[in-house]
């Protein structure tokens, strides 16, 4: 079995690099959709910030909710524990003290990353490189966790790490529809019904999911259907539903697990039981914070098992 503050800092690492690969999705995505609808659709670049949880912070300092305060807030500023840069920074500093648990190479790709990171930074605050920059983030991402995917024996550390990134790919799936639901209030409430669909096909495309809603929904584009297969299927590995049964497999092989699992248990059935997908001003909003707070107190749980034991 591995030391508590070894198995906390190998979930954390995995919470830290999805968070990484996740913010340059969401802002790469909502600057293609800003850049192509009209602009008197309503819709702010503030519901960036909302969707990553680190709105109280940013009004407490900031009045100005333009594009350049936003994007500056969610890439580079040291301050915010939610930014990029930020999260990066907890991405070496975990990885810095788990070396003999991770693959070696991830400690170079990772030092790399930062270096490239920090020396571009403002290709991603000006519009003109910031998608280039950013896909040059997610696909470091990508190499990182493919690495560790390849490599990586499928002990109790790598259980520990399934558990990390899964919480969080939820929970950025759960911001993410936030942010949907946010954008189709701002369309109607400013007659602009007809962008709503360019606004879930963003919410779809932050996830790289709009292949396999086809596929799987076989209906057109809606934010209902977009809603259901995003938070109930079970095999799309961004899905809510599936990350929860990623992690409870994990949680029942990992010693002592059965607390984090009954958890996972009941999560799992409020996700299945649905909700009304199509009230994007009250019904989704609210479902979905009462799922982003269980993923909170999912989190406390598993700090309890398996990191503070008493």
């Amino acid at each position: 079995m591995m030391l508590s503050r070894v198995a906390e800092r190998v979930y954390w690492f995995a919470r830290y690099l999805e968070r990484v690969e996740s913010m340059a999705r969401l802002i790469n995505v909502y600057t293609s959709l800003l850049f192509d609808l009209p602009k008197d659709t309503g819709i702010s670049w503030h519901n960036l910030v909302v969707a990553s949880g680190s709105h109280q912070e940013y009004e407490r300092r900031f009045s100005v909710k333009d594009e350049k305060r936003v994007i500056k807030f969610l890439l580079e500023d040291t301050s915010n524990l939610s930014s990029l840069t930020s999260s990066l920074t907890m991405v070496r500093e975990n990885i810095r003290t788990t070396r003999d648990i991770l693959p070696a190479e991830c400690w170079e790709l990772v030092n790399e990353f930062q270096i490239f990171v920090n020396e571009n930074m403002q290709q991603g605050i000006n519009r003109r490189h910031r998608n280039e920059f950013l896909g040059d983030i997610i696909k470091t991402c990508q190499q990182i966790n493919g690495l560790i995917s390849d490599t990586m024996r499928r002990d109790d550390a790598w259980h520990f790490l399934v558990l990390g990134r899964s919480l969080e790919t939820a929970d950025m799936t759960l911001r993410t529809l936030e942010a949907g639901s946010r954008m189709s209030v701002d369309c109607f409430e400013h007659d602009s019904v007809h962008v709503t669909d360019a606004v879930w096909s963003s919410v779809l495309g932050t996830l790289n999911a709009i292949m396999p809603f086809r596929r799987t929904m076989k209906v057109s584009l809606n934010g209902e259907d977009s809603a259901r297969f995003l938070l109930e299927d079970t095999l799309f590995p961004r899905a809510v539903a599936a990350c929860l049964l990623d992690m409870r497999s994990s949680a029942g092989v990992l010693p002592g697990g059965m607390p984090v699992g009954k958890f996972l248990d009941q999560l799992i059935k409020k996700v299945e039981k649905g909700d009304h997908y199509d009230d994007v001003f009250e019904g989704l909003p609210a479902h979905l914070d009462e799922l982003q707070r269980s993923l909170g107190g999912l989190n406390n749980v598993i700090n309890d098992t398996w990191f503070t034991p008493s």
